[in-house]
């Protein structure tokens, strides 16, 4: 018999499993070599003196087999949004309902805290995460381009 998985906020002891499952998500998204973050930066910005987002994880016995970490963002239009940066269940667990779960536990964070709503991103050819989200009757948002800059771009506009 299978041990439950159980949901719970994340803490900073955590951090070591969510930073791997981070790192499993960018080689799954073909990007493994994008992740600058750290161990020691996920500890400073989630379990600082001001935290910048908040993580539930997903745990059976004492492993973490999954996680969603979410912040806050404002909306002008709407008010406080929740924004869903990262979903993610380890892939030998996948298939067993922990996504399900988690994305119930944001949806329910995002609901009990009266935010209007939560928006994520999926890349476009991830289809299995689009299905997933799909059976939320959640919506992609047609006519919206993601713009990102970095900051050596930000810098190198600063000085022209």
């Amino acid at each position: 018999m299978m041990t439950e998985v159980t949901i719970r906020q994340g803490r900073e002891s955590d951090v070591e499993a969510v930073w791997q499952l981070v790192y499993e998500l960018a080689a799954y998204e073909r990007a493994p070599e994008e992740v600058i973050t750290s161990p020691e930066i996920f500890r400073r910005d989630g379990f600082g003196k001001h935290p910048l987002f908040s993580i539930l994880i997903a745990e059976r016995a004492t492993e973490v087999v999954g996680m969603a970490l979410c912040y806050v963002r404002y909306s002008t239009w709407k008010g406080p949004v929740l924004f869903l940066e990262d979903l993610v269940v380890r892939e030998s667990e996948r298939g067993k309902g922990i996504g399900d779960r988690l994305f119930r536990a944001v949806l329910k964070q995002m609901v009990d805290s009266g935010y209007h709503g939560m928006v994520w991103q999926v890349l476009d050819w991830n289809e299995p995460a689009i299905r997933f989200y799909n059976r939320y009757g959640a919506t992609m948002k047609k006519g919206w381009e993601n713009m990102t800059i970095t900051a050596d771009q930000a810098r190198a506009a600063l000085t022209a």
